[in-house]
């Protein structure tokens, strides 16, 4: 069974063959994938690896967490599953526009019509 990796620490530089290539020496690289930001896809500096042994991740684990690379110390460690996040509402919860009693610059308040 494969196990999945959550690697931290790497330079913005790094591409998804060289995190493999990193990985390669420890076992098989079922997958390597940098994570990206969605507008600028810059790398965020974090990915995910999976071996396909549980003893190689664990080799991979114990020789690489910690290991200094380009200047930056890496994080190695079993990744864990995602936690389900709230949903956020349509507006993005911060605006107001939809109403309630929100004054302008002068103090007015226009939902009630006092000044």
């Amino acid at each position: 069974m494969a196990t999945k990796l959550f690697v931290a620490g790497l330079s913005y530089a790094m591409t998804n063959d060289a995190l493999s290539d990193m990985f390669a020496e420890y076992g098989t690289v079922a997958s390597a994938q940098i994570i990206t930001d969605r507008e600028t896809n810059r790398s965020k500096g974090f990915g995910f690896v999976e071996l396909e042994d549980d003893a190689a991740a664990q080799t991979a684990i114990a020789e690489l967490n910690g290991k200094d690379m380009d200047g930056r110390p890496l994080t190695v460690n079993i990744a864990k599953p995602r936690e389900d996040r709230p949903k956020r509402p349509f507006n993005g919860g911060g605006s107001n526009w939809s109403g309630g009693n929100r004054p302008d610059s002068i103090g007015n308040n226009f939902r009630r019509g006092r000044r």
